[in-house]
């Protein structure tokens, strides 16, 4: 084992954006990048959110990637590299629930492998599931660029027994769909 003294080295972000539809996340996805590297030609960004990312052209010449159905971690982490090689310092991932949530994403994989596995333990199916989540975020936490993330957000509920010992939802605020 070595010990050493600890040293301070240049880190790179990693930022989760989690809110509703129409909510700013692109735009200010976009912002907080510009302001991190001051150069526009150096924002790589990866669209799941049907041209949105296009939207905001009008703020600079950044890059976008196109990403459409299936939306399946390998193709994320392709996503991610391509913005590596092609010289991107700030890749932005609009948005990740697609990974999550989206056609071809973690939940439908998961759902596949129960419906072709012969006991349909959907549970036991996580087994493979979980290695290829597991690569998609290894892939943004090794990643040379600065990376924002943004996310869809859900209503979240939790149910609450009442004082006659009925259970209720109570909403307590907002879920990222990832």
């Amino acid at each position: 084992m070595l010990i050493r003294k600890a040293e301070r080295k240049k880190a790179k972000l990693r930022l989760g954006i989690s809110a509703p539809s129409g909510a700013g996340k692109t735009y200010s996805s976009l912002l907080i990048a510009y302001g991190i590297t001051g150069d526009w030609s150096k924002v790589g960004l990866i669209d799941t959110e049907n041209g949105s990312g296009d939207l905001y052209a009008h703020l600079g010449e950044y890059m976008v990637l196109t990403l459409e159905a299936p939306y399946t971690p390998d193709r994320y982490i392709q996503a991610i590299k391509a913005f590596e090689d092609a010289g991107a310092e700030v890749i932005i991932i609009d948005s990740l629930s697609h990974a999550w949530a989206g056609e071809g994403g973690i939940l439908d994989i998961q759902a596949a492998i129960t419906a072709a596995s012969k006991s349909g333990n959907s549970y036991t199916a996580w087994r493979e599931v979980t290695p290829k989540h597991n690569a998609l975020v290894n892939t943004i936490l090794q990643s040379k660029c600065h990376i924002i993330a943004t996310m869809r957000a859900k209503t979240e509920y939790v149910m609450e027994e009442d004082e006659r010992g009925k259970k209720t939802p109570k909403k307590v605020g907002l879920a990222p769909i990832q």
